[in-house]
């Protein structure tokens, strides 16, 4: 049976979960919106969840989980569910094939935001089958997950072998106020770096062959980078998009670590007199208007991994908007990326797809485009270094581009690309 949903930006559908299989859908067709789900004020009566340990089923309360959803901190909520996997079986199994039954589900790998965990089923048809899940609270984590599976999806449509297989995004039915995102799981090794050619020229097969389904820079619905949500609203303008994805994040930085007069005024800087300057004339390579490209949009190497089974590099945890190819590489800038910082990694991908005219401003787009990763991060880990970053790599632009008085003076010795200073990703969280 064939599933489709009207899609229009910011509204609710309504369905409680989504099965890709219960709706075949391509990415040049977003008129079709796959992944979706609408909330509902009914209250529920004595939420329950199943819970897997091993082979054990057992019925727990969800109401420590609900309170918990308030808090950001994945690590806190998990200990007060006394370390259990949030499970609801019900929900899950309808976005599997009928007759499916769980065997097992564990914790399985480290996410400062979600719950992660790794599903075994055994399948009527296909057997044993293993599933990776995320599960997420409250409205934060529905635009948070709901980002990931559109975004996965149109990867996954686009280049099949490039992402674990998305299947599905729904709500726990006990619990209103937890969401997850369901995919195939795959076996990676996510401690080896890639081999940057191998890596660079799919990461730019991606970029080259992606087509907005608008030819606007956007994306049909909001995505986040880490749980800082992004603004998608589609726009002509790449430097129109850009200014209002940065003071948008700028606007998350402030309400998350308070008034910085100076870092305000550099910010209000950057983006009515840095941005035009280096956004606003951007060529291809053939001189022809900049393409509109689907990126990751937090990509660095705690996103991706190889595959056990293929040796293939894999992209993950995705929050993906159509933006400027070069803007996927902002975030190897940032002191959080310490393998793709490596310049052998921007060298080989700029031989698969050439750096944007003017090509002598690359560096300079390279480093106005780390401003979104680094906010990002100071937003969502409050007193972090990189507020400082970011501040200094807006005064480089500010000298370079738009001199103004009020604010400080670049400082070379502070500067990530040049002395190397790198921080461990959250470590704030205990995920190490």
């Amino acid at each position: 049976m064939l599933i489709t949903y009207r899609c229009h930006q910011r509204q609710h559908y309504p369905t409680d979960s989504f099965s890709i299989e219960q709706a075949p859908w391509r990415a040049q067709v977003l008129n079709n919106h796959p992944f979706s789900h609408a909330l509902t004020d009914e209250p529920t009566s004595q939420p329950t969840a199943v819970i897997y340990t091993g082979n054990q089923r057992m019925q727990i309360t969800m109401e420590s989980a609900k309170n918990s959803s308030k808090s950001s901190n994945m690590k806190e909520i998990l200990a007060r569910l006394g370390g259990d996997f949030p499970m609801d079986e019900e929900a899950v199994l309808k976005l599997l094939p009928m007759g499916t039954k769980l065997i097992a589900v564990e914790k399985f790998g480290v996410s400062a935001f979600t719950a992660t965990g790794r599903i075994k089923a055994l399948e009527p048809t296909n057997g044993q089958k293993e599933y990776f899940i995320k599960v997420a609270y409250g409205e934060q984590g529905r635009v948070m997950l709901n980002g990931e599976a559109m975004s996965s999806l149109m990867i996954y449509d686009l280049m099949p072998d490039f992402i674990p297989k998305p299947v599905g995004f729904g709500a726990y039915q006990q619990e209103q106020a937890a969401y997850f995102y369901l995919s195939e799981f795959v076996d990676m090794d996510v401690t080896t770096p890639p081999d940057p050619v191998e890596w660079t020229k799919r990461l730019a097969n991606m970029h080259k062959q992606s087509q907005s389904p608008t030819g606007q820079f956007g994306f049909p619905v909001k995505t986040c980078d880490g749980k800082t949500a992004h603004t998608t609203d589609w726009e002509d303008s790449w430097a129109v998009f850009y200014r209002t994805l940065f003071l948008g994040v700028c606007k998350r930085d402030i309400e998350a670590n308070g008034s910085w007069p100076e870092l305000e005024l550099a910010t209000e800087q950057i983006a009515n007199a840095v941005i035009p300057q280096l956004l606003d004339n951007l060529k291809m390579s053939d001189g022809q208007k900049i393409k509109p490209c689907i990126i990751h949009g937090d990509l660095w190497e705690g996103n991706m991994g190889i595959s056990k089974e293929t040796n293939k590099s894999l992209l993950f945890d995705s929050g993906s908007y159509f933006a400027h190819n070069e803007m996927e590489l902002g975030h190897w800038r940032c002191e959080f990326s310490t393998v793709f910082r490596d310049k052998s990694y921007t060298e080989h991908y700029q031989q698969n797809y050439p750096p944007a005219e003017p090509v002598e401003e690359f560096d300079d787009r390279n480093r106005l485009y780390s401003l979104k990763g680094a906010i990002v991060y100071s937003a969502g880990h409050p007193q972090s270094s990189m507020r400082k970053t970011a501040y200094n790599n807006m005064l480089y632009l500010i000298e370079k581009y738009a001199p103004l008085n009020g604010v400080d003076k670049y400082d070379p010795n502070i500067d990530p690309s040049i002395t190397g200073a790198c921080i461990v990703p959250h470590l704030a969280e205990g995920f190490i």
